[in-house]
C-alpha cells in the first residue's frame, strides 16, 4: 500500500509506507512552511503514535521551532490550542478511522484549521526540497501543555446555547466507546462535569483498538448491547482522534452518523435569532438530505461543498454560516472553532435531549426520515477519474448533477454520490432514499456498473 497524501494530510501503514524517513521529511517541510515558528503537537493514542511523535518533535526542535505538546488528545484540541496561541501551525499524529496498522499526520495552519489546496501545495514543495537545520544554540524549546484538554472542555461548555443545569437535571446514563484512543481522557471528564453517569467501554488510551475503529453500526454492536443491558439513556461513540460523533438510542439502535449533524442543525437553528437565519448551513455533498429539510423549516439556505473538512470550514467562514459539518459524524460549530469536534457535538446533543424532554429515539423520530447507504469499491491500479467520467456519460441529462467532487446525482426520490477517496484507493458510493431497500438498490445498481467498468479496464 502506497503512502496516501491528500487534503486530509498524509497516512500510511507504519513500517511500510509510513516510515521514520517520511516523518522526518514532512516535519522538516512543515517547519519551513511555519517559518520555524511555534507548533502544537498532539496524537490520537495509537500504539505507534509515541514513536512517530518523538521523531516529529525532535525534527521540529532541530529546525528551531518551539514545540508545545499536548500528548494524547483529540484533533480538535490541537486545533483550539493552535488557534488561540501564537503557534504558527499544528500537527496531529493520527490516521483517524483507519485500522491500527495505519498512522499519519494532519496539518493545521495558524488559524487552527486544516491546510487548503494551496497550502498543501506549498507544503509539498517544501517536502521535495532540501532544507537544513538550526545551529546547536538555536534549536527550539519543548514544553508540555496538558491543560489544553481542560481548555477544550471549557470552550464547549461556554457555547451560548448551553444549559448545563438542564443537562445535570436529567442525570443521563451514558455508555461511552472511545475505541481506546484520544477520546478516552476528555470525553469521560466532559460527561462527569455535566452530571452524567458514565459507563465506560474501551476508554483507556492504550491505542489497542477493541474493534474496527470507524464508528459504523457494524463496529458498535458491543456499545449497542451495553446500552440495552445498562438501560442507559444514550450511547456515544467517537473515532480514534475524536472529531466524529455517533449516537446510539436508548433501545440500542444506531441513529446513524448522518443524524449527528441533522440533530445538531435542528437544535442550533432553533436557538438562532430570526434575524440571523438568513445565514447558511454548510454541509458536504455526501451529507443527508434531512439537513436541507430541517433548514427549510427555518427558511435557512444550505450550501454544499466537496467532501473534506477544510472545504466545509472555508465555506463556513466565507459565508458566516450558523452551523455546518459532514455526515460522517463531523460537527463544526463556528462559535467554538472551524473544525469537526465530537466534544462540541456531545454538549449540543445532550442540551437538545435535555430540552426535548423525551428519549433519543423519540427525538430522532421527530426529524425528517431518510436512510443512507454507503459502500466502496477498491479500484487497485485503475484511474478513478476515468471510471467517474464513464459513469457521468451514462446519466440522464434531465437530472440535477453536481461535479464539484466526483459526481452527485439528485433524483426526486433519492440522491447518489460517487467520489474517489482522499485517504484510500477506493471509489465511495453513497445513496440516500426514504427506505433502506430503495437506497440499497441504488447502491447495488451503481456498484455493478463500476465493477463492470473496472473489468473493462483490466483492474
Amino acid at each position: 500500500m502506497s503512502l496516501m497524501e491528500s487534503i486530509s494530510g498524509v497516512r500510511g501503514i507504519v513500517g511500510t509506507s509510513l516510515t521514520p524517513e517520511v516523518i522526518v521529511r514532512y516535519a522538516n517541510a512543515f517547519a519551513e512552511f511555519c517559518d520555524k515558528k511555534p507548533i502544537v503537537v498532539g496524537r490520537d493514542g495509537r500504539i505507534t503514535g509515541k514513536m512517530l511523535t518523538n521523531i516529529l518533535v525532535s525534527v521540529l526542535l532541530a529546525k528551531g521551532c518551539d514545540v508545545r505538546t499536548i500528548g494524547i488528545c483529540p484533533t480538535p484540541t490541537v486545533a483550539l490550542e493552535t488557534e488561540h496561541s501564537d503557534a504558527q501551525g499544528g500537527v496531529i499524529v493520527t490516521a483517524s478511522h483507519n485500522p491500527i496498522e495505519w498512522n499519519g499526520l494532519k496539518f493545521l495552519n495558524a488559524d487552527g484549521i486544516f491546510l487548503d489546496a494551496d497550502e498543501n501545495n506549498a507544503l509539498r514543495e517544501y517536502f521535495h526540497g532540501i532544507h537544513g537545520y538550526a545551529e546547536w544554540d538555536k534549536i527550539g524549546a519543548h514544553v508540555s501543555i496538558p491543560e489544553a484538554i481542560d481548555r477544550h472542555i471549557d470552550a464547549a461548555l461556554a457555547l451560548d446555547s448551553m444549559d448545563i443545569e438542564a443537562i445535570k437535571k436529567r442525570s443521563f446514563k451514558v455508555v461511552l466507546d472511545c475505541v481506546n484512543a484520544a477520546g478516552g481522557v476528555i470525553v469521560p471528564a466532559l460527561l462527569e462535569k455535566l452530571g452524567c453517569e458514565v459507563v465506560p467501554l474501551y476508554c483507556d488510551v492504550s491505542g489497542i483498538f477493541a474493534h474496527t475503529p470507524e464508528p459504523l453500526p457494524e463496529n458498535l454492536t458491543v456499545l449497542a448491547d451495553t446500552v440495552r443491558k445498562e438501560k442507559a439513556d444514550i450511547g456515544i461513540a467517537v473515532d480514534p482522534d475524536a472529531d466524529r460523533l455517533v449516537l446510539i438510542d436508548e433501545k440500542g439502535n444506531p441513529i446513524g452518523e448522518e443524524y449527528s449533524i441533522a440533530t445538531v442543525v435542528k437544535y442550533v437553528l432553533s436557538h438562532t435569532h430570526p434575524a440571523e437565519l438568513h445565514r447558511p448551513v454548510v454541509i458536504n455533498l455526501s451529507t443527508t438530505r434531512a439537513v436541507e429539510d430541517i433548514a427549510a423549516e427555518f427558511g435557512t439556505p444550505v450550501i454544499r461543498t466537496p467532501v473534506g473538512e477544510i472545504n466545509v470550514a472555508k465555506r463556513m467562514r466565507e459565508s458566516r454560516a450558523i452551523i455546518g459539518g459532514e455526515g460522517s459524524g463531523g460537527i463544526i460549530h463556528p462559535d467554538a472553532h472551524y473544525g469537526r469536534d465530537a466534544i462540541v457535538g456531545i454538549v449540543l446533543v445532550l442540551n437538545y435531549l435535555a430540552e426535548f424532554g423525551g428519549t433519543l429515539s423519540a427525538l430522532r423520530a421527530s426529524l425528517p426520515d431518510y436512510v443512507i447507504r454507503k459502500d466502496k469499491i477498491l479500484v487497485g491500479d485503475a484511474e478513478p477519474d476515468t471510471i467517474l467520467a464513464s459513469i457521468a456519460g451514462s446519466i440522464d441529462e434531465n437530472l440535477k448533477i453536481n461535479t464539484d467532487d466526483g459526481i452527485r446525482v439528485d433524483h426526486p426520490d433519492y440522491w447518489v454520490h460517487f467520489r474517489k477517496s482522499n485517504t484510500e484507493p477506493i471509489i465511495r458510493i453513497i445513496a440516500e432514499a426514504h427506505t433502506a431497500g430503495e437506497a440499497s438498490k441504488v447502491v447495488e445498481k451503481y456498484k455493478t456498473i463500476i465493477t463492470n467498468l473496472l473489468h473493462k479496464t483490466g483492474a
